[in-house]
């Protein structure tokens, strides 16, 4: 369902498409994912959270019946913040979505003022995305809200690793005043032209997505924006490493928005894991060679407590990464199906998934060795003990004559 291009072709100067005297209504929505602890009962932290009005929301587009949730987030509301960035409308929203595999979604929706320019919003844009430090914001808030869904955390511990994503929201774009270009023949019976999202060019969005003020090369373009969907003529999703552009004209319809947040959430977790194996093969490693010297303990299961907690990291591992795969499943090859698979072949998803199987691959086989080893020496002290128990029989058979 991937749209194609419709309009004329740009001729390579800035500000010279389609969307040069667009004006748009429009957001971004920034987020900031934190994994806080092993997993979080979603009932008890919606309980928790009655005071906020919580909801447990699904993609309600038609297409969405294509997708499964096992155990829809909850998503809760958190207040307002001062932020001060050009051409904002007033103070941002912040809000959090909680994931039943440990992850917490904090996002700060920031409204830009109505009926601005195309060039405006990308200036929006990119003071949002890295001219403006939230992070003072985040954790203030995140830290608010573990204090009050803290029982309903397990194990709780926030991971080093942060994702970060922002979502480009346009729920209206306004036509070219009539007598303008009409450069795709469906004007209105009042000459405006509806300018449908099909006829925007990859390189409008250059500066939006990609911060770039200078034109790309067509194969820049090609390798850089080559994940752009349409459903209806309206609309228009296209999607990078690090944001996404979302054109939708129904200000309820945000699926798309959900699909991105869930793929984030699992991707977070697949690094935090893969973090965790990083740290712990060095470290099982050393406790491997700190245990091997003491020859004499044989009877003593040196690997004991060092197997224990392999087989439990392995174990916890394997369970949460499980976990995390099987919250979200794709049944059908539909429009919101192919966004999030587009995203997640962008987030390398497969590649941190084939890391973590290579390193507990690896914990599985020290497991193996260590306890073979341990199960040899057993054999070997008893087969010692043994003989020297016949030798001491002889020897006081002999005396005993």
């Amino acid at each position: 369902m991937s749209a194609v291009g419709v309009g004329s072709r740009l001729s390579g100067a800035p500000g010279r498409g389609v969307l040069r005297d667009v004006r748009v209504d429009g957001a971004a929505t920034v987020y900031r994912l934190y994994d806080v602890g092993f997993g979080i009962d979603l009932v008890q932290a919606a309980d928790l959270l009655a005071s906020s009005a919580p909801e447990r929301v699904r993609p309600s587009r038609g297409e969405a019946q294509a997708i499964q949730i096992a155990n829809p987030p909850v998503t809760v509301a958190l207040g307002t913040e001062p932020v001060a960035i050009p051409d904002a409308a007033g103070e941002v929203e912040v809000s959090a979505r909680i994931f039943d595999f440990g992850v917490v979604s904090m996002r700060i929706r920031i409204r830009a003022a109505p009926n601005l320019p195309w060039s405006a919003y990308t200036a929006f844009g990119n003071a949002v995305d890295v001219g403006v430090d939230l992070t003072p914001a985040f954790e203030r808030h995140l830290r608010a809200l573990l204090d009050r869904i803290r029982p309903a955390v397990i194990r709780p511990a926030i991971a080093p690793v942060t994702e970060d994503y922002v979502v480009f929201r346009i729920d209206a774009v306004h036509a070219l005043p009539a007598g303008e270009a009409d450069p795709v023949g469906q004007a209105g019976p009042d000459g405006a032209v509806p300018l449908p999202p099909a006829s925007w060019e990859d390189e409008e969005f250059v500066p939006l997505l990609l911060n770039e003020q200078r034109p790309l090369s067509a194969t820049a373009r090609r390798e850089l924006l080559p994940h752009r969907f349409s459903y209806y003529p309206d609309d228009l999703t296209i999607l990078t490493w690090d944001n996404a552009l979302v054109v939708e004209p129904s200000p309820a319809d945000t699926d798309v928005q959900y699909i991105l947040e869930f793929a984030n959430a699992q991707l977070l977790e697949l690094r935090v894991y893969d973090a965790l194996l990083d740290a712990e093969l060095p470290a099982m490693y050393d406790r491997i060679a700190s245990s091997r010297p003491r020859r004499l303990a044989v009877l003593q299961r040196r690997y004991a407590r060092l197997l224990a907690d392999l087989q439990a990291l392995v174990a916890d591992s394997t369970e949460l990464v499980e976990r995390v795969e099987s919250a979200f499943k794709v049944t059908d090859d539909v429009y919101l199906a192919r966004i999030y698979t587009a995203a997640l072949d962008i987030f390398r998803g497969r590649e941190w998934r084939a890391g973590i199987d290579r390193k507990l691959a690896i914990i599985r086989e020290t497991y193996a060795m260590l306890n073979a080893e341990s199960q040899a020496a057993r054999a070997e002290a008893l087969e010692v003990l043994i003989v020297a128990l016949i030798t001491a029989e002889l020897v006081l058979a002999v005396f005993l004559r």
